[in-house]
């Protein structure tokens, strides 16, 4: 159960279908607009329960709490050893030899 000061996300719907605006593609304007929203939980809840979080922007924002617990899983991907070999390269002809790449 997340608690009170853990990072979160948030989920909530800002527009439904029926309030997009008129200019806005008939492929979008047959959504609702949805945000997700990171943040710091403002009191402990449950998944599935109304709440508030703050962001790291100090900014407000209430949803439904859909996970808690974050992690950053993201990565800059495999080695590619042919940018390495491009970045030896330019550093090279940057500053002259001796790259560090």
């Amino acid at each position: 159960m997340p608690k009170q000061g853990d990072w979160v996300r948030i989920h909530s719907v800002v527009l439904s279908p029926d309030q997009r605006a008129p200019q806005v593609p008939e492929d979008t304007a047959g959504v609702p607009l949805e945000m997700w929203v990171k943040g710091y939980l403002t009191e402990d809840a449950q998944v599935g329960d109304a709440v508030t979080v703050r962001t790291a922007a100090g900014r407000l924002a209430q949803g439904t709490l859909t996970e808690g617990g974050l992690t950053y899983t993201h990565s800059f991907g495999d080695n590619v050893p042919e940018l390495r070999q491009v970045a030896a390269m330019v550093w090279d002809r940057v500053f002259g030899g001796d790259s560090h790449a």
